[in-house]
């Protein structure tokens, strides 16, 4: 039989809880990084309160006054606040289980792009009647609309129309002077960036043109890190200011119940 000193085994004791505390205090942490939004669109006389970009932590309010609408995300997707009132971000209210599921959908990256782009030829589905208002994917650039854009990785940047119906054409060209044609397939909405024309550079500003709009500015901003996280994701593209992409999550709450 072992006798063990007193004060010994006080301060195991002592040590288990403080390891358990520091557990515990991580879950917490964890979870309330979960459970907290991220504003993608302000608008009304509380949009600076509420700017584009701005965390909101867990289980925080957001009053807002006659005229607001404040659209949020977390994890679940998007939400909308209108004023007025006072709105609780404690995750109570029951959305949509699709929410979240569009919401990493939108925000996947990878080959996906390059894939789907030549994957049109010899298809026979019968054209879209109503072309889409946006992209499916918030990595694409819409060359209809323009704006500043983060780039995950500038070798499968792609090159978004809203009418895919017919062939479709147009030119791309740097502030630097480099220019090239692009040219979709009738059928198509993807194109992948011309970078061996026209290099991504991060800051650049570029101007699409084509037949059937006005040009359009596009700024490229590159990103060194992705994180995995689509909040993190959403914050690193507010400081960026990529607003064309915010803007893009923030229509995912088009579809969904406006929040209470």
């Amino acid at each position: 039989m072992f006798l063990v000193d007193a004060p010994f085994t006080r301060g195991l004791a002592r040590k288990a809880v403080l390891a358990g505390a520091a557990a515990m205090a991580g879950l917490m942490l964890s979870g309330t990084a979960a459970a907290q939004s991220i504003v993608v669109r302000s608008t009304g006389p509380s949009a600076a309160t509420y700017s584009q970009g701005k965390k909101l932590p867990a289980n925080s309010s957001v009053t807002l006054r006659a005229g607001d609408h404040v659209t949020v995300l977390d994890k679940s997707g998007t939400r909308v606040l209108s004023g007025p009132g006072t709105f609780a971000l404690n995750g109570a209210v029951n959305r949509d289980a699709a929410g979240g599921t569009a919401l990493a959908a939108m925000m996947a990256r990878g080959g996906g792009a390059r894939t789907r782009t030549g994957a049109v030829r010899g298809a026979t589905a019968a054209p879209v009647v109503t072309a889409p208002a946006a992209p499916e994917n918030v990595w694409y650039i819409d060359v209809s609309k323009g704006g500043t854009y983060c780039v995950a990785d500038p070798a499968t940047l792609v090159l978004w129309r809203p009418a895919k119906t017919d062939e479709g054409t147009g030119k791309l060209l740097s502030q630097d002077g480099s220019t090239a044609d692009v040219t979709w397939r009738a059928g198509s909405a993807l194109k992948v960036w011309p970078s061996a024309s026209v290099p991504v550079i991060d800051g650049q500003t570029y101007t699409f043109s084509n037949a059937v709009g006005a040009p359009v500015k596009i700024r490229t901003m590159l990103l060194a890190a992705v994180p995995a996280d689509e909040l993190e994701i959403a914050a690193t593209m507010a400081e960026k200011g990529c607003t064309a992409q915010l803007d893009l999550l923030a229509g995912l709450a088009a579809s969904a119940p406006a929040g209470g």
